[in-house]
């Protein structure tokens, strides 16, 4: 079914066209959500999931800045900055311990010491890498204390940082985060649904996942290479039909705004005039997750999702129109190369949540 097609296949070109006279978005951040970097670039599924983290630890984000910007030097092979930075990493987990420690709730600061510790020692085998020259060496050791990076800055999330409104309550919703694993006709994908900047929806689709919604669906869509869709379950229905209620379960429009407290639920940003402020999930990612919706009703998503597909090289971030129009939920962080083989009639074999499952909220009466 085409359900979604017409005003996403709009977008989709209008994306393309501003290549030629889009200028980089700017994001004005807050200390609840710090944010990804003004005018930014980021394309990394993994790093956009740690700059949408609900912290406020200026330490931990320049030593996360430090590591993620080696790329930059690696893909010139510059092995003398890439040491200098190791070393300043080196140092500044070292000589700010105390202060990075400082935003983690008592009961885990055994935990992230210990990381600190695990990333002080990593600096040793990333340094001899940068020094042999080994490109490969130095990426899969950035990667490593990345990852590591990721999991102290989730160990300062104090609680969950807001209240969904009310009116939402009848529908799941993640209050953190959550690993789904699809193995597909083509080979596995791993993504990374975030319920820090959008609880319902991302609650929605682990609630499906969790419930064996998609296994066995096909792959509906697979348009020039842009958007890869599915979860059109069989039969006349477009949607998830609660089998309590016998209802379409329909979620809103739900995008969380670099520098704002809580999400903007049921318009568009561009509806509200807000068409320049930087979505903290935005579609920068090759494999970016969203929800799929009817052209002409932004609360009538349900159980359709898709895959965004263009390359950074093609797509810069912060250069497409589908910002602030569709509602990213998550990242794919492996599987990318699956995610170019798959083609409409490929299905999703199974989907399972594999991790963070405790962190949905069931739906209440």
């Amino acid at each position: 079914m085409n359900l979604r097609k017409p005003l996403l296949s709009c977008l989709i070109s209008m994306s393309l066209g501003l290549l030629l006279s889009a200028t980089c978005l700017l994001s004005i951040a807050k200390p609840a959500y710090a944010g990804l970097p003004p005018g930014n670039a980021v394309t990394d599924g993994a790093a956009l999931l740690r700059y949408s983290l609900p912290i406020d630890n200026k330490e931990i984000r320049k030593v996360q800045g430090e590591l993620e910007g080696l790329s930059e030097w690696l893909r010139s092979k510059r092995w003398g900055p890439i040491k200098k930075d190791v070393t300043k990493v080196e140092r500044m987990l070292d000589r700010k311990r105390d202060a990075i420690l400082a935003s983690v709730p008592e009961d885990r600061q055994a935990q992230a010491g210990a990381i600190i510790d695990s990333l002080i020692a990593e600096t040793g085998p990333l340094r001899e890498a940068a020094e042999a020259k080994d490109k490969e060496g130095v990426w899969i050791e950035r990667k490593n204390m990345l990852d590591q990076v990721g999991e102290l800055e989730e160990l300062m999330v104090n609680g969950y940082p807001f209240e969904v409104p009310e009116e939402y309550s009848n529908l799941p919703q993640l209050k953190g985060r959550a690993t789904v694993q699809f193995t597909t006709t083509q080979g596995d994908i791993t993504v990374i649904a975030d319920g820090y900047s959008a609880p319902v929806t991302a609650g929605n689709f682990v609630d499906l996942v969790n419930k064996k919604f998609y296994d066995g669906l096909p792959f509906i869509r697979a348009e020039d290479f842009y958007v890869l869709q599915t979860g059109d379950p069989d039969g006349p229905d477009e949607g998830y039909i609660d089998p309590k209620t016998k209802e379409y379960r329909a979620i809103p429009m739900e995008i969380l705004v670099d520098g704002d407290d809580v999400p903007t639920y049921g318009v568009t940003l561009e509806e509200i005039g807000r068409y320049m402020d930087e979505p903290m999930l935005p579609f920068n990612s090759f494999g970016s997750l969203a929800l799929a919706r009817p052209g002409n009703d932004n609360n009538g998503g349900s159980s359709q999702f898709f895959f965004f597909l263009f390359e950074a090289e093609l797509t810069p971030a912060g250069r497409n129109m589908l910002d602030g129009r569709y509602a990213v939920f998550g990242y794919t962080i492996d599987g990318k190369d699956v995610l170019r083989k798959l083609s409409a009639g490929d299905k999703i074999v199974s989907a399972k949540v594999v991790d963070g499952l405790d962190n949905l909220v069931e739906p209440q009466a």
